[in-house]
């Protein structure tokens, strides 16, 4: 089955590192990837998403139109800045290989769920 794991955490933090900092982190990252890819645990490589004010929300406006605005949503120190999505037997393997990622600055949690499947 297919969970998807969030990591989530305050973007500005990440963005307060220095170039060091970072590449420190990346690498941490790097090897967590080169643990579990060859086993077959990660379905699909990560996608690292940029920081909150570059997106854009659309909600349904009056009369049910499109209303589109800057940045995710209600201010939230806590954004989702990235997601993995892992191959595993249960929930319960999932959160152990989550368990594993390297917390950082900028990363407050590692979220894990069920990815849905409507056959």
């Amino acid at each position: 089955m297919k969970y998807a794991m969030l990591i989530c955490g305050d973007d500005q933090e990440w963005a307060a590192l220095s170039p060091e900092e970072e590449g420190a982190v990346m690498e941490r990252v790097y090897a967590w990837f080169e643990r579990w890819q060859p086993s077959g645990k990660v379905a699909e490589g990560g996608i690292e998403l940029q920081a909150r004010e570059t997106a854009k929300t659309v909600r349904a406006g009056a009369g049910g139109e499109p209303v589109i605005t800057d940045g995710p949503y209600v201010e939230l120190k806590e954004v989702v800045g990235s997601v993995i999505v892992l191959e595993c037997d249960d929930i319960d393997e999932a959160v152990g290989i989550a368990a594993t990622w390297p917390l950082a600055p900028g990363v407050s949690a590692v979220e894990v769920r069920p990815v849905m499947v409507r056959e």
